[in-house]
């Protein structure tokens, strides 16, 4: 006998009988966020690679190909194979890689894929040169440089030469171009601040491109950027492509910072939840803890009552299941006529907490409209 656990949600469900704790995304918000953004970066002439590590599901990339993307950003190898699987055919891994292991994955891909990837040192370069050799495949290469991350990429002019002399000796890489991503930029809050920071970035990047023109390559792709600064990074002149990969969900650390520019993505992706607990005055419990949300940017900033009207809640602990609730201005209220209410939580920071589930709960309005599988969760090697 097998016994298996009920579906949490049927297409077609009153989102008022989906199971909890479940992961939504609110189609409305999360279509209008993949067509304004590919809207505003395709009238700047740049092209949109959205990174696939913030949503980890092949649905949602076919869609944002769908939509004008010339590809997918994946930041580890095993990621990229359920999106290869399901039809992607341009995948960069936005990340370096070491082993035989991580080799043999490379290879494969490139069999089904056009397959690019970051490199940040000449033993990386040569030791894939050999193993693309041997199995007959094709592989675009590029160098990261370190555009104010202080993290992986080279940090000199020299140090990219190098590489470029090292990917020129293995007829089975092609130099593709240049990786500058600073991921540090993303959430800075104060929008001036932020966009200085970018600017600063895409000027370090300029200044790797020249480099490589005076020594007679040409470079016709810097690919980096991401949710908090692509509005910079596309009107910069220097990036041919960006990388945001949470705009298209969002979360509460993003819907933090500050938003001038002409799009700004809207939060789709909520943690539905039940009231399990009301037995203290003034507070609650629900049944979405550490296993249902990250809380590496922080507890949940925003808590909203998912169908009925209730008092305003904040969240203030988190343990492995459970989610500890304050009810704001009333310490003393009582709480047993919310047992059995949903909330609806904004995880703080999307990737993290989209990898704790297996699928996404679509809704539009109050009913269910579709499940999308999280085929790349846990896929980190």
């Amino acid at each position: 006998m097998t016994l298996t656990p009920p579906a949490p949600a049927l297409v077609g469900d009153r989102l008022a009988t989906v199971g909890t704790p479940s992961l939504l995304i609110d189609l409305d918000a999360f279509e209008a966020n993949l067509r304004d953004t590919a809207a505003f970066v395709a009238d700047h002439g740049v092209a949109l690679r959205p990174h696939a590590k913030a949503h980890k599901s092949s649905a949602i990339a076919l869609q944002q190909v769908e939509a004008g993307a010339a590809g997918i950003c994946c930041q580890k190898l095993s990621e990229a194979y359920p999106f290869a699987a399901a039809g992607v055919r341009d995948i960069h891994v936005t990340n370096e890689f070491v082993g035989e292991d991580k080799l043999l994955m490379a290879t494969e891909l490139a069999s089904y894929v056009q397959l690019s990837v970051c490199v940040d040192a000449v033993a990386q370069v040569n030791a894939l040169g050999q193993a693309a050799t041997s199995a007959g495949v094709t592989i675009d290469v590029l160098p990261e440089i370190d555009v104010g991350q202080n993290r992986c990429g080279v940090t000199s002019h020299d140090a990219l030469f190098e590489l470029v002399d090292a990917i020129a000796m293995h007829a089975s890489l092609r130099f593709a171009g240049l990786q500058g991503y600073h991921g540090g930029a993303q959430h800075i809050a104060d929008w001036v601040a932020r966009k200085e920071t970018a600017s600063r970035a895409a000027e370090r990047a300029g200044a790797f491109v020249r480099a490589l023109q005076a020594r007679g390559v040409r470079c016709t792709r810097v690919t980096g950027g991401g949710t908090g600064t692509f509005e910079f990074d596309v009107a910069s002149g220097v990036y041919t492509e960006v990388q945001p990969g949470s705009y298209a969900i969002m979360d509460g650390e993003y819907g933090g910072i500050a938003w001038h520019g002409a799009v700004r993505p809207r939060n789709s992706l909520f943690v539905l939840s039940t009231i399990m607990s009301a037995t203290r005055p003034g507070m609650v419990v629900c049944d979405v803890g550490l296993k249902g949300l990250a809380v590496d940017a922080g507890l949940p900033r925003a808590v909203t009552w998912a169908a009925s009207e209730g008092p305003p809640l904040a969240y203030i602990a988190a343990n492995d299941e459970h989610g500890k609730l304050q009810i704001i201005g009333s310490p003393d209220a009582g709480t047993s006529h919310l047992l059995g209410q949903r909330i609806l939580v904004t995880p703080g920071h999307c990737d993290p907490t989209v990898n704790l589930y297996d699928q996404y709960v679509c809704f539009r309005g109050d009913r269910v409209e579709a499940i999308w599988p999280i085929d790349a969760r846990g896929l980190s090697r």
